[in-house]
């Protein structure tokens, strides 16, 4: 009876263990670190009593303590807590996968640090930009809003821009999850595209074709995806001193649908035509509502900087485009010069336009395109904007802002006059200064975030690390690395809710993104009609963010369809949801998606590794293709009859090798693989009971459990560590049977491994086969096969990772080795 009260008591006490919510989290960069990054992850609770003075960095697989940190910055309440830490550990970069551990037992996701982690994110941005196309949209594989537009505001001499005929208007892409469509921002985010193509062209695929389908066509799909913005930009500005500004109105708010379905209409009886708004240099609106537009120089500048730096771009692919988009470039610049001043969307129902007031960056940012294509004398004697760009208004050090007063978010005429001029007095004021402010704004809250949380501040966090990662590339001033970091990191799930901002990222990265290896949250239910609609995934979109309580509880309309999972961290202060019901934190913005496209890509240049090829689904599979070089690679399991040949013609050529061995392998040839070791050769993983992870002929379908997975892989590696093999030493892994499929690969990269496979084409990994097998290859065939391969293929067997077995069966007698 004792025994049964004890075994109740104990069942009790767990449950209410269980019950308890937890009151201190740890908030990481979900996606992960660079090895040279700032690493800093924060912990927030709401435990007055919390105490932190060190922490634990643990490695993911062993769960052992490989890094002691004592750099804790505690800071007071903030936003929902009590009480916030920073935990530094910049100074660990060893690439593995690891979590975080604290006093009474706390700990972080797992996350990793790896050169890969930014590698396919600038390029996973793109899934949303082509799902937000108007005309041909690949996500539907159908067309929307085919009837065309009619004119309003067309008060010109030429009547053509007065009538209501029909006017071509597809093209570009829908601004939000309304169908709106705005030059301000299409022009802003095409340029955006350009850029980041022109400073990091490494880094960018070309899996897509230009309408958005599957398929290469030999040219990056970033520039696929510029030249579908560029392509509406000329249709709105069908001749010189003829420009349109946007499609559609708020009447577009009526209500969520996909695209092609939309049978909204709007002044012509029985057609679905959107109205098209001339540019007239004067203030709009239809209805009670009007903006205050004082000229056509922000929209004529933005139209001259994405036409210059498209022209210049897209010549090697596009050159007869590129010269007439040349011509119109220089033809929009001078429109603006004859008309300078704002020009504001249009509202019709609802007091809701964009509120730019400033015009000087837009012009500068097109004499800076200019500048680097041919023009007459004249006219570059005639740019003289950018003398005036230090009363240009910017947004850095405010807490309040009107909708896109300070559009475009940062200003990249600063960097490309420097750039230019080699001279940075361009970015000393501007960007220093309002770096500095960012700082001083962010200093008082453990994430150190400084931008304000205004509608839209997922966007103002993408202009300051943008801001910050161009200030010290040309500078080489390292001052602001943490506050990059910070700011980096809150977008990507180091913030009160502990989640990323970027629908699918980390979890939903395809290869060769490493960030299919980490742990993380990341939007689900976003104000979208794709996937409350459509259940149709809206990957790459970037969110609108937090804002402040007080802005929050003035909105109509929102209403929450689920239990708000955040509720722990809401305050006051500022709120985020994730829920299609909040328009105001959780829509995705196509401009603001846009704008991340430059930094990541950056980050994959910051770390690139050219002697690593990716095959498609992730793993490594060729070394560098400019050498004439062969890893040449062994696996071991069950058979070792060739390790005394192997070990002695390695000896004798001063070669090293690569030998992945299994559990089974390493109990059974102890000695043999202490003499791998000894001679210095590189011993890794192959799983410890050599299991198939995938069926053969059904690759998607995985053999083993997650459980069963890292429990012989934890076998695996105990077997290498008895034999002085640490895990650090050993992070290339080798799947058995050099089969895998994309959850095995995510479980090898959430264990910090790198996945590793031989280079396809010469068939030596068929060297294990026997006479007897239908699928047996001779050694002399296979042999052949290889030299045949050095002579027919482009790079020959450079950077070849060759794989045979260390041993074979005995039925076997044409040894490979």
């Amino acid at each position: 009876m004792k025994k049964r009260i004890a075994y109740f008591t104990c069942i009790l006490l767990t449950i209410n263990l269980l019950a308890q919510k937890p009151t201190t989290w740890i908030r990481i960069n979900q996606l992960g670190y660079l090895p040279s990054d700032v690493k800093v992850a924060v912990v927030v609770s709401k435990d007055s009593t919390l105490k932190i003075t060190s922490f634990e960095l643990c490695d993911a697989l062993t769960e052992r303590a490989v890094f002691t940190g004592e750099n804790v910055r505690s800071f007071g309440k903030w936003a929902a807590f009590v009480a916030g830490f920073r935990l530094n550990f910049s100074g660990f970069s060893t690439e593995g996968s690891y979590f975080l551990k604290i006093n009474k037992g706390i700990r972080s996701p797992i996350f990793r640090i790896n050169r890969d982690v930014y590698d396919g994110t600038a390029d996973f941005l793109l899934r949303y930009m082509r799902q937000q196309r108007c005309g041909f949209n690949p996500s539907l594989n159908d067309s929307c809003h085919t009837a065309g537009g009619y004119i309003v505001y067309g008060d010109s001499t030429r009547p053509k821009y007065a009538d209501r005929a029909p006017m071509p208007i597809i093209g570009g892409w829908h601004d939000a999850s309304d169908y709106l469509q705005y030059v301000t921002t299409t022009a802003t985010a095409t340029f955006q595209l350009l850029f980041a193509y022109e400073q990091n062209p490494s880094v960018f695929r070309d899996d897509f074709q230009a309408n958005g389908l599957t398929g290469a066509n030999g040219i990056p799909d970033i520039l696929d995806e510029a030249k579908w913005g560029l392509d509406w930009l000329d249709r709105m500005n069908p001749e010189a001193k003829v420009m349109f500004n946007q499609v559609c109105d708020d009447r577009d708010h009526r209500g969520m649908r996909l695209p092609n379905r939309d049978t909204f209409t709007y002044d012509l009886a029985g057609s679905r035509a959107r109205p098209v708004y001339r540019v007239t240099g004067k203030p709009q609106g239809l209805g009670k509502y009007k903006n205050r537009t004082t000229g056509v120089a922000s929209t004529a500048g933005k139209f001259a900087s994405a036409f210059a730096a498209g022209a210049r771009i897209l010549k090697p692919f596009y050159p007869d485009f590129a010269e007439k988009i040349k011509g119109k470039a220089v033809a929009a610049y001078e429109f603006g010069k004859s008309d300078t001043g704002v020009c504001q969307t249009a509202p019709k129902g609802a007091p809701y336009f964009y509120e730019e007031d400033d015009w000087k960056d837009d012009m500068a940012l097109a004499e800076s395109q200019l500048f680097q294509q041919d023009m007459s004398d004249s006219l570059r004697l005639n740019m003289n904007v950018k003398t005036d760009l230090t009363n240009v208004s910017q947004w850095i050090g405010k807490d309040t802002a009107r909708h896109y007063q300070f559009y475009p978010f940062i200003s990249l005429s600063y960097y490309e006059f420097a750039k230019l001029n080699k001279d940075v007095i361009y970015l000393q004021d501007p960007y220093r200064n309002g770096i500095k402010k960012l700082t001083e704004r962010g200093k008082n809250n453990p994430f150190q975030i400084g931008t304000p949380f205004i509608w839209c501040s997922n966007n103002y966090v993408s202009a300051a690390i943008t801001q910050l990662k161009l200030f010290e590339k040309l500078t080489a001033d390292s001052t602001f690395r943490e506050a990059e970091a910070a700011h980096r990191d809150w977008l990507l799930g180091c913030n009160p809710w502990g989640t990323a901002m970027i629908y699918g990222l980390p979890n939903r990265t395809s290869p060769p993104s490493g960030a299919g290896g980490t742990e993380g949250l990341s939007p689900r239910d976003p104000h979208s009609a794709f996937t409350h609609f459509g259940k149709m995934p809206i990957d790459g979109g970037l969110v609108d963010g937090p804002i402040y309580g007080s802005i929050f509880k003035q909105l109509i309309g929102i209403k929450l369809y689920e239990a708000d999972e955040f509720a722990d961290f809401q305050s006051d202060l500022v709120v985020f949801h994730d829920d299609y019901g909040d328009y105001s934190t959780d829509e995705p913005t196509m401009d603001g998606t846009a704008s991340l496209a430059y930094y990541f890509a950056a980050k994959q240049t910051e770390s690139m590794t050219p002697q690593y090829k990716r095959a498609k689904t992730g793993e490594i599979n060729r070394l560098d293709t400019t050498k004439k070089t062969i890893c040449l690679t062994f696996t071991g399991h069950e058979f070792a009859d060739g390790g005394d040949v192997i070990f002695s013609v390695l000896k004798k050529h001063k070669a090293k090798s690569s030998f992945f061995l299994t559990g089974d392998f390493l109990r059974k040839n102890k000695q043999l693989v202490l003499k791998v070791k000894t001679d210095g050769h590189y011993i890794g993983g192959h799983s410890d009971r050599h299991l198939l992870y995938a069926d053969w002929s059904k690759r998607d379908s995985t053999l083993v459990s997650r459980d069963s997975f890292f429990q012989d892989l934890k076998a695996n590696f105990a077997e290498l560590e008895r034999l002085g093999i640490v895990k650090q030493d050993a992070r290339f892994f080798m799947p058995p049977f050099e089969w895998f499929n994309d959850s095995t690969a995510y479980w090898t990269r959430r264990a910090g491994l790198e996945l590793v496979n031989f280079t396809s084409g010469t068939s030596s990994n068929a060297d294990y086969t026997t006479p007897d097998a239908p699928n047996y290859k001779s050694s002399q065939a296979i042999y052949d096969k290889i030299l045949q391969f050095e002579k027919t293929e482009k790079h020959g067997l450079n950077g070849f990772i060759l794989l045979l077995h260390i041993g074979v069966d005995a039925k076997r007698t044409d040894k490979f080795y």
